[in-house]
This record gives structure tokens, C-alpha cells and sequence, in this order.
């Protein structure tokens, strides 16, 4: 391999790193970070990167090739080593390091601090003062949870502004899954807090407690006479403790145990985690990547698994991996101190752990096949990722399946002749029975505007002859149209659909109260060639229906040019002589049995004049 002129400084720099344990940097032009590593021993580390074997790599010899500088950071021992380079590799992404491609993370649930507190099932931690329980495994088992609260504690996960107040509730509120704090009068403030605090108590663990607080207010209910709110309180007592029993069952049957397992064909490759909890599988993590020019499954699982679970709250007691790799005692001594309690990391020889990182390395091959080779997937499997990409409860679950998705799109010219249109995928296809045109009544240059009144129409025409409003429905464009649709839902009290926009170019998804968690979809995820598709479809049919317009409009103009003659009579000319060229070589006998013989003279003047006018030209 040819070495870049500055080599031996990168060697002399390796060999003044001390020999103490901490991070260190490979930096290319301009200081931009090529790579993060630890290691024990700072300066024997980086100082194997020259060694011929090393550089015979064609990884290492490219990051050679790039670098220009070394730089080294020393910590205290290789614990606090880990937890830096964890973190130094999620802030810099730096090109050579194995980054974690995530296509599914776990859901957790959000208690907001605000005067209102709301529910949400999400998949990212902020610093946003929110109180996050989770994460949860399986994943719908968030949803089930927060669509528990909504039935027993009515405390809401919509998306309306609560610093306001609204003239009537929406339809969660009159299902009784909502106090209805959008409106006055309603709800008091001391009882949303309450429940506000029944929600906190539930998620945090402190079920006990809750019980003892709701079977006090049964009984101080029921001694006031109040036996309605009484037998609510005592039902909800019963459904707790139920949950609570279970809980308490499952956690007799086994230990947490998560299994990795990996299929690597690079650059391409995949990697599978099961997630065994209670002593059952509950459910699976399935990681790509496309990138790897060179593997080896130590480096590999090494740069992996501090990023899956330094960055969560929870570690499993036990993690079984396929390999070795160096750090493996730092990286259980760091998640036992994070657990409470020991976390051991091994790779399983014999018995029925190995037989089960068999069967997870082996669905790692399958999802390499399905990922990488199988380009069209099944309707379930677009279902499940729709579900899994919009944060919405699993089809399976029966809660909400994306079986039917509305998209809506605006085509018009600098403000003239606007028009909508909406085209419907249903079950794995598109529908073209169900889709729609609109003719935009405000005519003016405003997407927003339209976008609003397109919306408000057909679901105001949808709730008025008692229809179920589709799994999804998706608008074309950026967070302006996403909130002209959701006003028009708002206003006519269904604030909780589903709804995102998708943004042009960048292919990006926003999802309707997530927006400040956009969703970029890789080319590989099987809704984003859907989403494509279906937008696309909304854009042809749009532009098609303004062509339309258009060209019937600039047909007419001539027509319209002669005294007499409005769009109804042009309209009606068009049908009968087929276009303006008919017209004009239309007898006037013909003329008058369409029009009448006063426009007939008028319209025949036209041309005969028009036509005269030509002639003197010539």
C-alpha cells in the first residue's frame, strides 16, 4: 500500500500518546473526526494501526490514507473509556467507525410537565422536562398501556393546543377516553392533576400505592353519596390489580436475556437481537447496515453494543453474543452499575441458550435475504412498517391497522384554476374506485388555504353520512400543509386521526404532534417505496386534473371573447362541435339549433370578421 506523505508524523504522534487508558481520534482535512476508539493503553493501541498486518486491512489502510492527525484523551480507567467513546461517536458520526443504523427502536411513554398533562407513546428521550417510562418490550405494549389510560384515566394523547380554550370537545372526550380540558368548564383542574398523578403512579411501578389512594376515594365517594363515581373507582381498583397480579406471574418465569446474532456479506450487513423477557421471546430488533467494507464479528459486536445500550435506561441481566471482543468485562461492569444488579455478557457454548443464538443468527440470514435481495414485501409487512415508522399501535393489536391510507395533493398555476385531488391505497394497492377531484372554491395562490378547505370537506361529508374515517391519511408537502389538514380535522372534532405529511426531495415524513421527530426513511425500508408510490399517484392525478382545467379553460377563452356568450353557452358549444375549430366551421342553421339565432349571428359575426381580419393580413 502506498503511504500518504505525512505517515510518519501520524506514527510519531502515535508513539506520544501516554500509555494510560482513553479515546482517540483519527481527524482528517479540517479537523473533520474519521474515526473513535478506547483503549486501554492510548499509545498501544494506535500504535498497532501501523503494524503491516494492520495496514493490509482495507479499512484501516483507507483511514490511514485520510487521516492527517491523531489526537488522545485519557480517562480515569476503560469503564469511564467506553462511556466516552459511546458518546463522542453519537455527537460526530465519524465515517469509519460501525454506526448503528436503527430501523426499529422501542417505544417508551411520555407523561408531559405542562398545566394538561398528556400521554405519548414515543421512541426518542429529550431533555424537555417530560417525565419517559420504558422502554417497553414488546413494542405494542407501550400502545396498549397508554390505550388503557385513555379508557380508565382519561388523560389524552392528542395533539391540541391546550393553552386555549376550544368551543366544544372532540369525539375522545364524548367516549369518555378524555376529561375534555380543551374546554372550559368541563373538568376541574384539581381533578385532570389527580388523574395526572393516578398515570404517574401506574407507569412508575407504584401500583401498591395507587390501589390503597383509589380504594380511599371509593370509599369517600361512596360515603358522599356518590355511587357512580364509587363503582367507577372500584372497577379501576379491580382492572390495577389484575395487571398487577400478572406482572408478578411473568416475572416468576425467568430472567431478561437479550441475543445478538449476525449476518455479514459486506458491505452489506445484518443483525438480529431477541429480546427474552419473562423467559419468553417477546420480540426482535432487526439492525443493517450497507456500508462494512471490512468485517470481523469482535470489532463488529465491540463498536455495537455500547451504542444499543449506553444511550437506554435499561439493560437485560443477561446478553448472549456470537463472539468475544475486547472490553467485554468493561461493558458488563458499566450496565450492571446502570441496572442495579449484574449483567453478564457471554458467548453461549452448549445447551439451550446456544440452540437459541442459533435460531436468531439464522432470522439473521433470513432478514439479510428479505433486506438486501427481496425487493417487493407483503402487505402484512407494509402494514407492520407503517405501524412501526408512525409510531402507531400494531395491526395485530386491533387498536388501529394501516389498511387504508387517504393522500391529498394541490396542483394549480400561480393561483388559477386550483384543484385537489385524493387517491386511496388500500390493502396493499392502490384504489382508484375511491379517489377524488376537488375544484378548490378560494382561487388564490395559498396551498395552505386549499389544503385546509380540501380536508374539511371530505371528512365533514365523510362524519355527516356516518362513515369511518381511513388508518391514515397523508398530505403532500413541508409542516404548512401538515397543519392547514390538521385544523380542518381539529375543526370537526377529530383531532385524534392519524395524520403526516411527506416532505419532497428529502423524502421526509412528518408525523402529526411528532413533528419535531421527522422520520427520514432509508431506500431499503419497504414503506418508503409505498409512501413514494403514493404520493406520486396524488401528484399524477392532481396535475392531471389541473391539465384538465386548463386546457378547457383556454378552449373556452375565445369562445368567451364573443358578446353574448358565457361558460355555460361556450360549455354547451364544446359538446356539440366537439372544439372552437368545429365551431367556427359550423353553418349558422347548425349554430341556431345548438344556441339560438341571436348568439348563432353573434358567434358567426366572430369568425367571419375574425376570419376576415386573418385574410387582410395575408
Amino acid at each position: 500500500m502506498r503511504l500518504p506523505s505525512h505517515w510518519e508524523q501520524l506514527k510519531e504522534a502515535a508513539w506520544e500518546l501516554p500509555s494510560l487508558p482513553g479515546v482517540y481520534q483519527f481527524l482528517g482535512a479540517g479537523g473533520k473526526v474519521l474515526y473513535i476508539g478506547k483503549a486501554k493503553s492510548l499509545r498501544d493501541r494506535v500504535r498497532n494501526y501501523f503494524s503491516s498486518e494492520a495496514m493490509a486491512d482495507s479499512k484501516r489502510g483507507g483511514l490511514l490514507l485520510e487521516a492527517r492527525s491523531i489526537s488522545g484523551i485519557v480517562v480515569s480507567n476503560e469503564k469511564e473509556a467506553l462511556a466516552l467513546e459511546n458518546n463522542l461517536i453519537k455527537e460526530h458520526q465519524p465515517k469509519y467507525n460501525v454506526l448503528l443504523r436503527d430501523d426499529k427502536t422501542y417505544p417508551y411513554i411520555k407523561l408531559t410537565r405542562e398545566k394538561y398533562p398528556r400521554v405519548y407513546v414515543t421512541r426518542r428521550l429529550k431533555k424537555d422536562g417530560s417525565t419517559y417510562f420504558g422502554p417497553y418490550f414488546p413494542g405494542n405494549l407501550a400502545h396498549r398501556l397508554v390505550h388503557f389510560i385513555h379508557r380508565h384515566f382519561k388523560v389524552p394523547s392528542c395533539s391540541i393546543d391546550l393553552r386555549r380554550n376550544h368551543p366544544r370537545p372532540c369525539l375522545e372526550y364524548h367516549i369518555d377516553r378524555c376529561w375534555g380540558p380543551c374546554v372550559q368548564g368541563l373538568v376541574s383542574d384539581e381533578t385532570y392533576q389527580r388523574a395526572a398523578e393516578d398515570v404517574k403512579a401506574f407507569l412508575g411501578g407504584r401500583r401498591n400505592e395507587l390501589v390503597r389512594d383509589l380504594r380511599a376515594r371509593m370509599l369517600a365517594a361512596s360515603e358522599a353519596l356518590e355511587f357512580e363515581k364509587a363503582a367507577g373507582l372500584r372497577n379501576l381498583v379491580s382492572t390495577v390489580e389484575e395487571i398487577t397480579e400478572r406482572q408478578r406471574m411473568a416475572a416468576a418465569e425467568g430472567r431478561d436475556m437479550d441475543i445478538f446474532g449476525i449476518h455479514a456479506e459486506p458491505p452489506l450487513v445484518a443483525a438480529n437481537i431477541f429480546h427474552v423477557r419473562n423467559g419468553r421471546v417477546v420480540d426482535r430488533r432487526e439492525l443493517y447496515w450497507e456500508e462494512i467494507e471490512s468485517f470481523d464479528i469482535a470489532d463488529f459486536l465491540e463498536s455495537l453494543l455500547p451504542q444499543v445500550y449506553l444511550g437506554q435506561r435499561h439493560a437485560p441481566s443477561l446478553v448472549r453474543v456470537p463472539a468475544r471482543f475486547d472490553g467485554i468485562a468493561a461493558l458488563a461492569e458499566l450496565l450492571s452499575e446502570k441496572r442495579g444488579s449484574k449483567v453478564d455478557i457471554a458467548v453461549p457454548l452448549r445447551g439451550s441458550k446456544k440452540a437459541l443464538l442459533d435460531l436468531v443468527v439464522t432470522n439473521a440470514r433470513h432478514c439479510f435475504e428479505q433486506r438486501f435481495r427481496v425487493r417487493k414485501p407483503s402487505a402484512a409487512q407494509i402494514s407492520e412498517a407503517w405501524a412501526e415508522a408512525l409510531n402507531l399501535p400494531p395491526p395485530e393489536e386491533g387498536i388501529r391497522s394501516v389498511n387504508r391510507i387517504e393522500c391529498f395533493d394541490i396542483s394549480h398555476t400561480q393561483g388559477t384554476e386550483v384543484v385537489a385531488s385524493m387517491v386511496v391505497w388500500e390493502d396493499g394497492r392502490m384504489k382508484k374506485s375511491d379517489y377524488r377531484k376537488f375544484i378548490v372554491s378560494r382561487q388564490a395562490n395559498d396551498d395552505f388555504a386549499a389544503m385546509r378547505e380540501v380536508v374539511r370537506r371530505r371528512y365533514a361529508r365523510r362524519r355527516k353520512a356516518g362513515r369511518a374515517f381511513p388508518s391514515f391519511v397523508l398530505v403532500d408537502g413541508g409542516l404548512g400543509q401538515l397543519h392547514a389538514a390538521a385544523d380542518a380535522l381539529e375543526e370537526l372534532g377529530a383531532a385524534a386521526q392519524p395524520l403526516a405529511a411527506i416532505a419532497k426531495r428529502e423524502e421526509t415524513l412528518y408525523v402529526y404532534g411528532q413533528e419535531d421527530e421527522p422520520i427520514q426513511l432509508d431506500r431499503f425500508n419497504p414503506i418508503l417505496h409505498t409512501i413514494q408510490r403514493i404520493r406520486d399517484e396524488a401528484h399524477r392525478f392532481a396535475i392531471a386534473f389541473h391539465r384538465q382545467r386548463r386546457s378547457k379553460r383556454a378552449l373556452q377563452s375565445e369562445l368567451l371573447e364573443i358578446r353574448g356568450v358565457g361558460e355555460a353557452t361556450a360549455r354547451k358549444l364544446l359538446r356539440s362541435f366537439g372544439s372552437v375549430a368545429g365551431v367556427r366551421a359550423s353553418a349558422l342553421e347548425d349554430l341556431a339549433a345548438a344556441v339560438g339565432a341571436r348568439r348563432a349571428r353573434a358567434i358567426r359575426a366572430h369568425f367571419d370578421r375574425k376570419g376576415g381580419n386573418q385574410a387582410q393580413q395575408l
